[in-house]
């Protein structure tokens, strides 16, 4: 017979009778290392080991001498030359070699694309035949949030710089608006002004450069005063710092490369303002009391919460966190994240998820155990957080936020110590949103999954009308 290679089949054969290739070789007759051979395909198969293959495993020979690697090579060439993979396109031998060694993550890697390709018809069909404009580019939101999350939300020199900042100027938490102030109109005469909030009807700070003023809304409580008059300060003394920062980054000019300026301001004010050793220190003496951390600091919910999606310094990280804020339609208005979370990435519209249920409850911190579809856990707290109110007209500008981290952290926070972690009924089978959710029987499903349909009997009704 013709030389013949079995190396994908025979490895995938042993793996399903979860063996050792010495539990293999002692099956067969023949050494380990000769197994390890034919699985690389070094070594062409014989009859004698055909039929020995076919005697002990009771399998059909047939099925293994079967050569489906030339159509799964056409499959995958087919599909890599789909114009989304831009870049370099793996050679002949590169995808042989994936199809030889790693054939299960061909096969999974081709279901996806023919789900991407589905979902991509269905829309134009929705669109008339075309794609909506934009629909495939990438955001500039959504580039600024690769920024952060490729940098683990943590940037190292703009945490040195404010320690520096703040051994320079040092001071108790109650001094630090003051402090601040003083050092705008001394290193860089720049005056700080309160107005009132019908004098400033469309913004909460202005900076103007020209005149050398911050005009501050009195809407702004003073932890919000202290922390847009450190965002100004990185701004005004640390501009060839992010531009350094961004040089890389691929976000070059426009709104896009502003609006990331804005956040590692942001993200430099919380720094300043809660210095990295004692916020970590605080953090995990009282187990992560967003609370007592506020009091400590003299800052927000929202802004502690921020602050601990950053504690990621080498060798002093604390729990990796996530965090989300969504308004009461459930439009994400925030997000950053410190980890690879795809719950924190494109998370925040499932009604089983009480980060919504967090507007019935103000102020009240909701714990929840999380699952989803593809078992991932979470431990998450929910907690609403108001914005600043001008007039009467504004009020009740009231967003929740959402903190949460993998169920391996769970034992290090407080607001779970009262629960029993070796509960597998607490989990709240949640998803990304319904469009996504392949869970069936959820009672709260709200649409079709766009990628599958969900089994439907005309003589069943079931929990919702999508499925029976």
């Amino acid at each position: 017979m013709a030389k013949t290679f079995v190396g994908p089949q025979l490895r995938q054969l042993r793996r399903e009778r979860k063996q050792t290739q010495a539990e293999m070789a002692k099956a067969l007759g023949i050494s380990p290392g000769y197994v390890n051979l034919l699985e690389n395909n070094q070594r062409s198969l014989s009859v004698r080991l055909l039929m020995a293959l076919a005697d002990v495993y009771q399998v059909d020979w047939r099925s293994i001498v079967r050569d489906e690697a030339s159509n799964l090579l056409a499959e995958l060439r087919n599909a890599i030359r789909d114009p989304m993979f831009s870049g370099g396109v793996p050679d002949l031998q590169e995808l042989r070699a994936a199809i030889d060694h790693a054939p299960r993550l061909v096969e999974h890697f081709l279901n996806l694309y023919g789900i991407h390709r589905t979902t991509i018809e269905r829309i134009m069909r929705q669109g008339a035949g075309s794609m909506p404009e934009g629909l495939l580019a990438t955001s500039g939101e959504a580039v600024i949030h690769d920024f952060f999350r490729d940098h683990s939300n943590y940037f190292h020199r703009l945490e040195i710089a404010a320690e520096k900042l703040r051994e320079a100027e040092p001071c108790e938490t109650d001094d630090i608006y003051t402090v601040l102030k003083a050092r705008l109109s001394n290193a860089h005469g720049i005056r700080v002004r309160r107005r009132a909030a019908e004098e400033m009807t469309q913004a909460l700070r202005v900076y103007d450069r020209e005149e050398r003023v911050i005009h501050l809304s009195e809407a702004l409580d003073h932890c919000n005063q202290v922390f847009q008059l450190a965002h100004v300060l990185c701004l005004v003394e640390l501009q060839n710092l992010l531009d350094d920062l961004t040089a890389d980054s691929g976000i070059t000019k426009g709104t896009s490369l502003a609006r990331c300026h804005i956040e590692l301001a942001n993200y430099f004010a919380a720094a300043f303002v809660m210095p990295y050793k004692p916020f970590l220190r605080i953090a995990e003496s009282t187990t992560y009391d967003i609370d007592r951390i506020s009091a400590r600091f003299a800052v927000s919910f929202e802004q502690a919460c921020h602050r601990l999606t950053t504690l990621q310094r080498p060798g002093a990280q604390g729990v990796p966190f996530f965090f989300l804020r969504v308004d009461k339609a459930g439009n994400v208005t925030k997000r950053f994240n410190s980890t690879s979370f795809h719950l924190a990435e494109y998370g925040g519209a499932c009604p089983v998820w009480n980060i919504h249920m967090a507007f019935r409850t103000p102020g009240v911190i909701l714990p929840q155990f999380v699952e989803l579809p593809d078992g991932d856990r979470f431990f998450t707290i929910s907690r609403t957080a108001d914005r600043p109110a001008v007039n009467f007209e504004t009020q009740d500008h009231r967003l929740a936020v959402a903190l949460g981290c993998e169920f391996q952290y769970a034992n290090k926070l407080g607001y779970a110590a009262s629960y029993n972690l070796n509960d597998q009924l607490m989990f709240s089978r949640i998803g990304i949103n319904c469009h996504l959710c392949p869970r069936q029987a959820c009672s709260q499903r709200a649409h079709q999954p766009v990628f599958m349909e969900l089994p439907l009997d005309t003589t069943r009704r079931g929990n919702t009308r999508y499925e029976s």
